[in-house]
């Protein structure tokens, strides 16, 4: 008994491993309690600051792109300049063939078809037949494209198709028979009243 004691005695106490000291978020150390220590902040992630929105002007979108009302402004101003340009070469080419009681009748606003309907008359089919051929090539040499003719050859009636501005060409008889600025006018004069009426 005396010798197992003393060999038991004689064995040196283990030596207990300290634990490792743990590592805070950031790169910092922290002790065994496991808080970092004092005097030293936790690192962390920056905060990005809040993007601040452009302010942008009521006529443009936020690319800095007109707005489609702004645009649609554009194209209909563009547009009357266009057509005003149009009938002033109709005109001239009408006059320069001697067309008889030209009528001008404004459609903007009242009919998507055009934006000038014009009537005028020539004194026989030749002379009706020749200012159609020479206002569809007044017209395409002028920038405006290819005006579309019916019609002819018969040339009682004519019809010239520019887009913005439509041209019918009579021989007189037929003008009076068909009294097409008449029934156009007549047309207006029923929306206006139906107008006036509504806002009465």
């Amino acid at each position: 008994m005396e010798r197992q004691t003393k060999r038991t005695a004689a064995k040196p106490a283990a030596k207990r491993k300290a634990a490792p000291a743990k590592t805070a978020k950031g790169g910092v150390k922290a002790d065994n309690s496991g808080k970092a220590p004092a005097g030293k902040a936790k690192a962390g992630p920056a905060k990005a600051a809040p993007a601040k929105l452009a302010k942008t002007k009521p006529a443009v979108d936020g690319a800095g792109l007109p707005t489609r009302k702004a645009t649609a402004k554009k194209k209909t101003a563009k547009a009357g300049k266009a057509a005003d340009a149009l009938l002033k070469i109709v005109a001239s080419s009408l006059d320069d063939d001697q067309a008889v009681d030209v009528a001008v009748i404004d459609l903007a606003g009242k009919t998507s078809i055009a934006d000038y309907m014009v009537v005028a008359s020539g004194r026989s089919q030749r002379q009706v037949g020749a200012m159609a051929d020479h206002l569809a090539q007044r017209i395409k040499k002028e920038g405006f494209g290819r005006a579309k003719l019916e019609g002819m050859p018969q040339n009682d009636w004519v019809l010239v198709d520019a887009g913005d501005v439509i041209v019918h060409l009579f021989r007189p008889e037929v003008r009076t028979f068909y009294s097409l600025e008449k029934m156009w006018a007549a047309d207006f004069d029923a929306e206006e009243d139906a107008e006036a009426a509504s806002g009465a």
